[in-house]
């Protein structure tokens, strides 16, 4: 089994924040002391942290849930309860976060050390000290903590490189990759050799350095996920500049023109942006017999095919094994990279909108249905979040949550959906009866 794991699908919990405490002053010569409970801590954040020492998602393989802890409770005194550490998750350079639920990309983490907080910690519920008034100067209310953001995460690494090397197995590119940088990808002599994407660094003769990439084989099909499938093809989109390899030999018994057209059909099919990114064909294997030959029948067919006002990517005849035709090869990526710009990975419309972590005023404040036994079922993120804070071991804070459900309109509502003296009423597994 490959030890490179580029996907990975987690959950993360943030921490609950603190309950506030009722507590009251009792000293000796404090008479009427008044309410004295703190406010509870703020829970714990999961922040994701890029990390250049790692290569791959290989730590989500085992640990697939991550929980920040909750805020301390509120103590007597006036005291406040600790507030949480986050949780910190390292990840590699080039991880997309995307909400496993709707699909939307929160974030993309490339850069050393940027930091990104995926779920927000609850705010600490207040104690009995912040509800003191001249007409309750000793209330019995606090609130329970807020709870922490939870959610479900798709993982998805797209390593960084600035070129690709792309084209049919055994075509020559971990050849190209071992003998233009110092990486030692697996050579060998038989299809899908590499099975890992491996990267590597170039350095010209005129100082120039770039990062290239050398992606697994592919084949006619890849993008429906015949082969590696699309499994790799993704490291494809973080490139700037492509080279597309190309066994000028027919070594394999295939035809190189259609090698050509087979391979960026795949690109197109996968991500029609692809296209956008120039190409610079390698022509391989240009030290065996017929590669000559076949490099002219080449360059005839793509001159035939292309149209007279399109540019011709360039061709470099090439042979790894004998390093002939190499630093022309460089100098001209080089080149192609100075004067090419980054290539936005990800529409607007898929990146998740800049979070509010409040209410929605637009949004309702609540929603009545039925459930199957006739109870009158309330629910709404606003609703839900006053129902969870609720204290529900105090009177007085039942008393205050009934007050804001009759200011919200709940009651109104419910009676004009029919509801009627003594019908039951739910909200999660809390049940109470109508009254009018």
């Amino acid at each position: 089994m490959s030890m490179f794991l580029d996907t990975a699908k987690i959950k993360v919990k943030a921490g609950n924040g603190g309950d506030g405490m009722v507590a009251f002053r009792r000293e000796k010569y404090v008479p009427n002391g008044g309410p004295w409970g703190g406010d509870g801590g703020r829970g714990g954040n999961v922040i994701f942290v890029v990390d250049e020492g790692l290569r791959t998602l290989m730590d989500f393989r085992y640990n697939r849930h991550f929980k920040a802890q909750s805020g301390e409770k509120g103590m007597t005194k006036g005291m406040h309860g600790r507030g949480a550490e986050d949780l910190i998750v390292h990840v590699p350079q080039g991880t997309t976060v995307r909400d496993a639920e709707t699909g939307k990309i929160l974030t993309d983490l490339i850069e050393n050390g940027q930091k990104f907080i995926v779920a927000h910690g609850g705010r600490g519920g207040r104690g009995n000290i912040r509800f003191a008034t001249p007409k309750n100067p000793a209330p019995e209310i606090s609130e329970n903590g807020e709870p922490g953001q939870e959610r479900e995460l798709q993982l998805e690494l797209k390593i960084l490189a600035d070129v690709g090397l792309v084209g049919f197995p055994s075509v020559g590119k971990s050849t190209l990759l071992s003998v233009i940088t110092s990486a030692k990808p697996k050579i060998g002599a038989y299809h899908f050799t590499t099975i890992v994407p491996n990267l590597g660094m170039v350095r010209t003769q005129s100082g120039e350095s770039f990062a290239v990439a050398d992606l697994p084989g592919l084949i006619e099909g890849a993008s429906q996920g015949v082969g590696l499938g699309t499994q790799f093809l993704r490291h494809i989109e973080r490139t700037r500049v492509i080279l597309h390899v190309i066994d000028m030999s027919a070594s394999e018994g295939r035809n190189p023109y259609e090698d050509y057209l087979a391979i960026n059909k795949e690109l197109e099919s996968y991500n029609l942006r692809l296209m956008e990114r120039p190409q610079i064909i390698v022509a391989n294997k240009m030290d065996m017999p017929d590669s000559a030959e076949n490099l002219k029948t080449f360059k005839k067919k793509l001159a035939e095919n292309y149209d007279e006002f399109d540019e011709l990517p360039q061709i470099f005849p090439i042979s790894s094994l004998t390093k002939q035709g190499l630093s022309i090869l460089l100098d001209a990526t080089a080149e192609l990279l100075a004067k090419t710009p980054e290539f936005l990975l990800y529409d607007e419309s898929e990146m998740e909108e800049e979070a509010y972590y409040g209410f929605d005023e637009d949004a309702p404040a609540f929603d009545i249905s039925r459930d199957d036994d006739a109870a009158w079922v309330l629910s709404g993120d606003k609703l839900e979040k006053l129902f969870v804070m609720t204290n529900f071991d105090r009177e007085e804070a039942v008393m205050k949550f009934a007050r804001q459900l009759r200011g919200m309109g709940v009651d109104e509502a419910l009676r004009a959906r029919g509801a009627k003296d003594g019908d039951l009423v739910r909200i999660g597994n809390f049940e109470f009866e109508f009254v009018d």
